[in-house]
């Protein structure tokens, strides 16, 4: 029996390969930009031609990039750690919920599920500071399982849906004929301890007038998430 021929590596395919490589290591080496939503709409732009394999592809590289360049991410429940080793990868650091939130507090950031029993959400009523900025899965019509927490400043991206939280003791379905009343689109998303989540379409201000007769009396917008 011979010996095996080593394989010749393609000269074009290797050309690439090492074009991607420069690229990453560039772009981890430049840093993250200034506003979260900054990033969210170059990567918009990136993913306006790619089919679905090309944009799954770029989102897992764009996501690995953040956690090399940006700050410390973690994870929180076992959906939040699918989705993040999907779209980060697997050095993200797994927490409880309230661990998590303190780690955002030290300026981290940290991806929550939004299945756990505890209303976790509803802590950042009190907390302005803290806010939703991302939701995974974040395809166009794909329901949030998880939801990214963050200090970061992001304003609107061109296609946003956001988060509202109420103690409205009103079913799901009057509290969303209420709100599509005053010219908002919402959706119950999750309830837990006396509080509901609900999504709502579009980039919606905390300060948002639609809301003033909202039901409930613990309201209030907690954050916004792209879609891409």
């Amino acid at each position: 029996m011979g010996l095996l021929e080593a394989a010749s590596p393609d000269e074009d395919l290797l050309g690439l390969d090492q074009a991607v490589a420069a690229a990453v290591r560039a772009r981890v080496a430049a840093g993250m930009a200034d506003r979260f939503d900054a990033s969210v709409i170059v990567l918009r732009g990136l993913l306006a031609d790619a089919g679905p394999a090309e944009a799954a592809a770029l989102k897992a590289v764009w996501g690995r990039i953040e956690v090399a360049a940006g700050p410390a991410l973690t994870a929180s429940g076992g959906m939040a750690q699918i989705l993040a080793a999907d779209r980060y990868g697997l050095g993200v650091r797994p927490l409880s919920a309230d661990a998590a939130l303190k780690a955002v507090e030290g300026g981290g950031r940290a991806l929550i599920d939004l299945s756990s029993d505890r209303p976790w959400w509803g802590r950042l009523l009190a907390r302005p500071d803290l806010r939703i900025v991302a939701a995974l899965p974040d395809d166009r019509g794909a329901r949030p399982q998880a939801v990214l927490v963050s200090k970061a400043v992001s304003g609107p991206t061109g296609d946003d849906r956001s988060f509202w939280v109420t103690d409205s003791g009103l079913s799901d379905a009057r509290i969303v004929e209420v709100l599509g009343e005053a010219g908002l689109a919402a959706e119950p998303l999750a309830a837990a301890g006396g509080l509901k989540l609900f999504l709502l379409a579009g980039y919606v201000q905390a300060e948002d007038g639609r809301l003033s007769a909202a039901p409930g009396r613990l309201t209030g917008v907690i954050g916004a998430a792209p879609v891409f």
